[in-house]
């Protein structure tokens, strides 16, 4: 195919790169190229500006002040919650908790509704493709209960093998868990079909969506899962900040797993009554001025639109896999049919980390190791990848220059 022609030229990519202040430094005295954003983006200034206001003018803790300051900080983190239920179309702020990240939402979820339900025999379905956020504890639980940890495989191209998840799907599973976009290969699986599929034996489905929020519009509605995570980090937010979405009754039949102030109603020694969903599962001082960077990272991307986000990330992924085919002796990672942004790749006779550490030194940010996927490395039969992942605000040039960069460290090493 011929990638360049396709690029498409409304995107204003230039004006966008001057919303991320960081994209303008150097690296090893090199122009910056960051192809890491499925590790974490970058963050625009308005996001950075919001956390800077926060704690310039509105610091305060949240929902335990009727002073000015309180009113205004609380305002910041129900208004991130406000805008986080839009954002993924829930049909109730109240089905949003506001986490630290997908991990912490990932060890609610385990802690609180599923370990309580587990018993010996029982088992948990997740998939080879899995980051270790969605497998770990899993496992943890399954130890404690006597129940197991199951794994749908996936083919070559990196795609799973739906009519073997679906063989999974026995009644003694009592939670099914996938990524809706996988952090090494980029590949998208078909959660709707999938949730379709569990909702049929009465399992309820659990979506890491770290990589996807990113990249494409969810619609929790639409997808029909049960629980959906999320991290800001990923989406141009700071870190600290997160999202566990969750059907409005599964809220309301789990118990809290992490006590303190603020998830009560009242405490006594004679016992103690919790908070409504979501607050039941919110103990302790959040990361208020990181949920008002979150906030203004949803407007952020709501003022771009994510139909030229996607348009404009297509394009560059097309292109760049293009280009990096033309490298001699690479190995491409992940090949499926619909994927985001994510390339992982090594070079014959190379190893990940060395041509990521000579990268760096010609200004290119990329990442190297098993990016928390063991499992996945095991299947493809090697120890760590090299992975280029681009958001909207990358460039075709920086494709050209990474490559071109690519190709030198290639002939230092051979």
């Amino acid at each position: 195919m011929n990638a360049q022609a396709q690029l498409p030229t409304v995107f204003d990519v230039q004006r966008v790169r001057a919303d991320f202040p960081l994209l303008a430094r150097t690296v090893h005295d090199k122009p910056l190229i960051y192809f890491d954003n499925a590790n974490t983006s970058q963050k625009p200034l308005s996001v950075i500006e919001a956390v800077d206001d926060h704690y310039r003018l509105h610091n305060a803790n949240v929902s335990r002040a009727v002073h000015q300051l309180g009113e205004e900080a609380t305002a910041a983190y129900e208004g991130a919650r406000d805008k986080l239920a839009r954002f993924i179309n829930a049909t109730s702020r109240n089905e949003l908790v506001l986490t630290s990240g997908t991990t912490q939402a990932a060890n609610l979820v385990a802690y609180s509704y599923a370990l309580p339900k587990l018993q010996p025999g029982d088992a948990i379905v997740t998939t080879v493709m899995e980051h270790h956020a969605n497998i770990v504890p899993w496992q943890i639980i399954a130890q404690r209960s006597g129940a197991t940890v199951k794994a749908a495989p996936i083919d070559q191209r990196g795609e799973l093998i739906v009519e073997e998840f679906v063989k999974l799907l026995t009644p003694e599973v009592k939670l099914a868990c996938v990524t809706h976009v996988s952090n090494v290969l980029g590949t998208v699986n078909p959660v709707r079909e999938l949730a379709r599929e569990c909702r049929k034996r009465g399992i309820p489905l659990l979506v890491d969506g770290s990589q996807a929020v990113p990249h494409r519009p969810v619609d929790v509605q639409a997808l029909g899962c049960d629980f959906y995570m999320l991290t800001g980090h990923k989406m141009l937010a700071p870190t600290g900040t997160g999202a566990l979405w969750a059907r409005k009754e599964l809220l309301q039949a789990m118990p809290p797993f992490f006590g303190g102030g603020e998830m009560i109603r009242e405490v006594s020694f004679d016992g103690t009554t919790f908070a409504e969903p979501p607050h039941r599962f919110e103990a302790g001082t959040p990361n208020i001025a990181g949920f008002a960077g979150l906030s203004a990272a949803i407007d952020y991307y709501d003022s771009i639109g994510f139909e030229a986000i996607h348009a404009w990330e297509q394009q560059l992924l097309a292109y760049a896999t293009d280009r990096l085919r033309e490298v001699p002796g690479l190995r491409l990672f992940g090949e499926a049919k619909e994927k985001e942004p994510v390339i992982s790749f090594l070079i014959e006779g190379a190893q990940a980390t060395d041509l990521a550490t000579l990268l760096d030194l010609q200004g290119v940010a990329v990442r190297s190791g098993h990016h928390c996927a063991h499992p996945l490395m095991k299947f493809y039969g090697v120890p760590a990848t090299l992975r280029a992942s681009l958001a909207f605000y990358n460039t075709r040039e920086e494709v050209d220059a990474f490559v071109t960069a690519l190709l030198k460290v290639r002939t230092l090493l051979m």
